[in-house]
């Protein structure tokens, strides 16, 4: 009887119903649709961050990260071959030998980053095939390198030449090798960009004498959301004294701050949006209150219970909020599909724009996460502030002296 009688009364003044419910439907819509855009960006950025190079999760020998030497580079045995049939979540493990080396052609001489890969592997993770913009991709039998364009530039060398790589080896010996170039591959990062250089897994290890060793490991799952299962299982499975497993927070840490960042900047603009809720609401308890207190005075001078009244102006208000966020909900639902199909796509705005992000090792294009818990949370929020406010009301009709409010 009660929910029947509030939600009656709140369409008796049909206009002031309307527009605080058009106040909290727009603030519920832009606050779904600004919570959704932000982490499905930041969704989309990771995965391209994260699977550019180091992936979610990696294996390396305890003490690997800190230096990274060569001479800290593990045994690629059984017990990590076989972890991906064995782990639930964990796809495929990707293995690689990382060193520096100095390269030469011609005149043009620098350091870079050497990197021995599984051909077939590497690409699953980073798409590297994709990358190439020159020549053909490697096999895992070849001895040929594949460059990124900025060395290309650098040392001035073409597809089909010979590079020579000179390094220290695996407990100090001696690395030497002369490797064709067979393909060119372009980053959008302008430091990858300038010193990456691919070499087959096998080859790689011959040429540092490292047979059957690489330095890291890198893991490939069915989802980011099994990272914390895959690494809970790994630490038990593998010798914690030998190995050391990281999750990308670990390895990337100016990424993690950088999204603690924007999530900061992000919950100031929501709670200006809660304020304008807050104050639609309040005015509207304001107003009717202020309207109704000869009728409050009537109805409790016949005998109605102050505690049944207060219930009844509290649901009033709180069916007024939800009201609004059911269809600020319900708006938010087609505006957030429909952005996560087609997502917000700002490379071709400006070159700067575009290079700034490229600069980040990702494109400008942010889509919307269509995830049941944002649309949940904003329902959730505008209930609890709701009730809240309406906690005045009840206050009114507690103190209320119906002479004078009959009088008035």
């Amino acid at each position: 009887m009660l929910l029947k009688l509030s939600w009656r009364n709140i369409w008796r003044n049909k206009r002031r119903t309307i527009i605080t419910a058009a106040s909290i439907f727009f603030a519920v819509l832009f606050s779904v649709f600004m919570n959704s855009v932000q982490k499905g960006s930041w969704v989309r950025m990771m995965d391209n961050v994260v699977n550019f190079y180091y992936g979610y999760g990696q294996i390396q020998k305890e003490g690997y990260w800190e230096d990274k030497s060569i001479n800290k580079a593990m045994v690629l045995d059984d017990n990590l071959l076989q972890l991906p049939g064995e782990i639930p979540g964990l796809q495929e493990i990707v293995p690689r030998l990382e060193s520096f080396a100095l390269a030469s052609y011609g005149e043009q001489t620098s350091g870079m980053l050497i990197v021995g890969v599984d051909p077939e592997k590497e690409d699953k993770l980073t798409n590297l095939k994709e990358r190439l913009v020159e020549g053909e991709y490697f096999t895992k039998s070849d001895q040929n390198v594949i460059i990124a364009e900025g060395v290309k530039d650098l040392l001035k060398i073409e597809v089909g030449d010979s590079l020579v790589l000179i390094s220290q080896g695996y407990h100090g010996i001696n690395a030497a090798g002369k490797y064709p170039v067979k393909g060119v591959v372009k980053f959008t990062s302008p430091e990858l960009n300038k010193k990456m250089i691919y070499l087959p897994l096998e080859t790689s290890q011959y040429f540092f004498g490292a047979d059957n060793m690489v330095s890291s490991v890198a893991l490939k799952l069915d989802s980011r959301n099994d990272l914390d299962n895959v690494l809970e299982d790994l630490n038990t499975r593998l010798d914690t004294a030998e190995y050391h497993m990281m999750a990308w927070q670990d390895m990337m840490p100016e990424l993690v701050e950088a999204q603690k960042t924007d999530a900061a900047g992000n919950y100031i603009i929501l709670l200006v949006l809660y304020a304008i809720i807050s104050f639609g609401i309040f005015g509207t308890i304001l107003m009717m209150t202020k309207e109704r207190e000869y009728e409050f005075g009537i109805l409790i001078s016949i005998g109605m219970k102050r505690h049944l009244l207060a219930v009844a102006v509290w649901m009033e208000v709180v069916l007024l909020g939800l009201f609004g966020a059911v269809m600020g909900l319900l708006g938010s639902i087609p505006l957030v599909y429909y952005f996560k199909v087609n997502p917000l796509d700002f490379s071709g705005m400006s070159e700067e724009m575009s290079g700034a992000y490229e600069k980040w090792g990702f494109d400008p294009i942010f889509p919307a996460a269509f995830e049941w818990q944002l649309f949940f949370w904003q329902a959730v929020i505008v209930f609890l502030i709701t009730s809240f406010l309406a906690t005045f009301a009840m206050w009114k009709i507690w103190r209320l002296k119906p002479m004078e409010a009959m009088r008035g």
